[in-house]
């Protein structure tokens, strides 16, 4: 289902993008966003908390420049109705109409903000490890936080953490779980929450707000890793390939994780990544896995400006890598990163034996007790094991 929520009552549509002025303070709201009217009520949302904050310049830039901010304050987007009037969307399976309909609308309102996240208290930001989770996941990010989202600061470099996540879907306990997100956010001040419904078929809108927001407010983190809540990263095997990438010069154009080349649309439509043929029906560009990959802070901003270029894919991990393809740029495939398990066959003992873990860089899936578990054994002094990996 593709649906946004908005903040004051939920509307069955899949985005919003304003229109109008690019820029306004936070205080004064403009009377009009857009000159159209919205199809339904509603009162522009107040400003997300944490907004007003003293961005830290690039290095070389001007130390007096103004703060940037998010710019989408009032959700205003309605349905393309003239692609009602065509062939293929009749055809088009009933489960994709909504994205269809509103894959116009692309950025939202921010319901929690975070843009001091990208301001180090000592030295600069060396690492921004982004992690994708849903309201409900609270478990899964407690146990982040314990291992690999850890946020710490080693020889004048910082790491910091943030979770992206939209509203509750339709039918849940909404106003809740709202309140138990923002009470988990007042203790930890690590979630980025956005105005659209959090399903499976908006995660692109994971990705391409994300890229406005870091564009916005992060001059000067050098990489970002972006990952699943339910992944084991080794941060240090991480840091590691960073590092050999920086010696090697190689950092400009860094994207890397586990690519998958010459993949084509899944048609079963039992699948969650079921795609009809009316939406797309060529090879996929190569991707990476969504259970994680490490990108530069230069590519990240690549990606961005070419993202609003191109219409939104139900699939984010493919929908990057059409973004590459228009950079011309193609992911770079890593042993390290094992989006499928250390093997693909769930029983096998090997995808629990920590040694393979210590020398890995990422393995999907884990529950959170499961994380934390092989944390705590990856980490054991006394644990002894045949060889180190090489990145």
């Amino acid at each position: 289902m593709f649906a946004c929520l908005c903040s004051q009552a939920r509307v069955q549509t899949f985005g919003a993008h304003v229109t109008g002025p690019t820029a306004f303070p936070h205080s004064r709201l403009p009377r009009s966003v857009s000159s159209s009217t919205p199809p339904w009520p509603k009162k522009a949302p107040g400003p997300p908390r944490h907004n007003h904050v003293t961005v830290p310049s690039a290095p070389g830039a001007h130390s007096n420049r103004s703060a940037p901010f998010w710019d989408v304050q009032v959700l205003n987007c309605s349905e393309d109705a003239a692609v009602r009037t065509t062939d293929w969307f009749r055809r088009l399976d009933p489960r994709f109409h909504q994205f269809v309909l509103h894959r116009h609308c692309r950025y939202f309102p921010m319901l929690i903000n975070h843009p001091e996240k990208c301001a180090a208290t000592v030295g600069e930001v060396h690492l921004l490890i982004v992690v994708k989770s849903i309201i409900e996941q609270h478990d899964r990010r407690e146990a982040v936080r314990k291992t690999w989202g850890r946020e710490y600061t080693a020889e004048g470099k910082s790491i910091k953490t943030l979770f992206l996540l939209g509203s509750p879907s339709v039918g849940k306990d909404t106003k809740n779980l709202q309140k138990l997100i923002e009470y988990e956010d007042q203790i930890y001040e690590d979630i980025l929450q956005w105005d659209f419904m959090d399903t499976f078929l908006n995660l692109t809108l994971k990705e391409v707000n994300f890229l406005k927001w870091f564009d916005i407010y992060c001059p000067g983190v050098q990489f970002i890793f972006k990952g699943d809540d339910d992944v084991f990263v080794n941060t240090n095997n991480l840091l590691d390939l960073i590092g050999f990438k920086v010696e090697e010069h190689k950092e400009t154009t860094l994207f890397v994780g586990h690519t998958m080349y010459r993949s084509f649309p899944i048609r079963n439509k039992q699948s969650k990544y079921y795609i009809p043929r009316e939406l797309f029906d060529k090879p996929y560009p190569p991707y990476v896995g969504g259970g994680g990959f490490l990108m530069s802070s230069q590519l990240a901003r690549r990606l961005f400006v070419v993202s609003e270029d191109l219409e939104l894919y139900p699939i984010d991990d493919v929908f990057l890598g059409m973004c590459l393809q228009r950079l011309q740029l193609s992911p770079e495939m890593h042993s390290g990163f094992r989006t499928f398990g250390i093997t693909m066959r769930r029983a096998s003992p090997m995808n629990s034996e920590p040694c393979f873990y210590k020398n890995l860089i990422l393995v999907h899936k884990l529950s959170a007790q499961e994380l934390l578990k092989m944390w705590s054994l990856v980490h054991n002094e006394e644990l002894v094991c045949a060889q180190a990996a090489s990145f």
